[in-house]
């Protein structure tokens, strides 16, 4: 059902960086680049991300609450997000791991949290199989 989500920022093109490591590691890149504006994600793909200055002009500020989750091929991948988001002025909100336990089918949430340069907090999370 999500289209894309849109996460407000200060300064567009300082933490642009950040988040084209991040679409590299997912596999997709820019579908849309402005001076307000960037877009991460395919066109035809799953659900995308874009920052943007706010459209009011004032300053952007950080959600209490809100977060954003991608979805991650496995629990390598989730190390692999935390990692570049670390390593591109992200900071640490969790590092990665299992999360509960297991469903009935045995899954378990696997998952890193981490904010961008900017506060937004994102994480990548996976489902993983007991061992």
């Amino acid at each position: 059902m999500i289209g894309y989500v849109t996460l407000g920022t200060n300064d567009l093109q300082s933490n642009a960086g950040f988040y084209d490591a991040i679409a590299k590691e997912m596999g997709v890149g820019r579908m849309m680049d402005f001076d307000t504006f960037i877009a991460w994600g395919a066109w035809d793909g799953d659900a995308g991300i874009a920052l943007t200055k706010p459209y009011d002009g004032k300053a952007a500020s950080v959600g209490n609450g809100t977060m954003v989750a991608l979805q991650a091929k496995d629990s390598e991948q989730v190390r692999r997000l935390h990692e570049i988001a670390l390593a591109n002025g992200g900071s640490d909100e969790g590092a990665p791991g299992p999360r509960g336990e297991p469903d009935a089918q045995g899954n378990t949430f696997y998952a890193a949290y981490f904010r961008d340069r900017e506060g937004n907090k994102l994480n990548a999370f996976c489902m993983v199989r007991d061992q």
